[in-house]
């Protein structure tokens, strides 16, 4: 498990080591240097050897680093070698789209049922999951035992939708709604806003990016 201490910054960034570590390993790749891996993932290799220094001794000075010791420890850090069922609320366009993708990249991770107030796909399967009325939302994540939830629910009803998630004890929701809604301690929210990203890669390719003009 991840230390709680670790920044918020270095944890993001693990699975992306863990990623091209993995490419790394089925490619025949022994061994790295944070300099080889820094270029790989377009991270400085100062920082990576930051996040790195968090969890005691990884490499060796000289030598580098093991890529199937590392890729063992970061598969046990990030939990990779056990399945974590999730479940999406709300299934409109962009949870279509989610169900669909169903991480299929990812061998730990899975949408094992959604929610929707829609009757026309309640009571359905949808790429192979299941679809539930919103009505036995609490108690189909209790009884299936999910602590991770996919919100995609219009954002009007985002918060009264999330204090219900929070009464049947999800710990951890991936909100993909604009509204930044509140939850107690113990709960723990990762905000996904496409538009703001858009807008912000849009901002820096008009003000930030453009070439200087010619002075001569």
């Amino acid at each position: 498990m991840i230390n709680s201490k670790i920044p918020q910054a270095t944890a993001k960034r693990l699975p992306i080591y863990y990623r091209y570590l993995g490419i790394l390993y089925n490619s025949g790749k022994k061994r790295i240097s944070s300099t080889e891996l820094a270029e790989a993932v377009k991270v400085d290799s100062a920082t990576i050897r930051r996040d790195f220094s968090y969890f005691g001794a990884l490499g060796k000075r000289g030598y580098g680093y093991d890529v199937k010791s590392l890729l063992d420890f970061f598969k046990k850090t990030l939990n990779q070698d056990k399945l974590t069922n999730v479940a999406l609320i709300g299934v409109g366009n962009l949870g279509h789209a989610l169900l669909n993708y169903n991480f299929h990249g990812s061998n730990n991770v899975r949408i094992s049922a959604a929610f929707d107030i829609d009757d026309r796909i309640t009571g359905t399967i949808q790429s192979g999951v299941p679809i539930y009325p919103m009505n036995e939302m609490k108690e189909q994540l209790v009884e299936q035992q999910i602590e991770v939830v996919i919100l995609t629910v219009p954002s009007p009803v985002a918060q009264r939708v999330t204090d219900e998630l929070v009464t049947a004890g999800i710990r951890g929701i991936l909100n993909f709604t604009p509204l930044r809604v509140n939850v107690q301690d113990g709960v723990r929210i990762q905000n996904v806003d496409l538009t703001n990203e858009l807008q912000t890669l849009i901002y820096f390719l008009n003000h930030v990016d453009q070439p200087q003009a010619s002075t001569k």
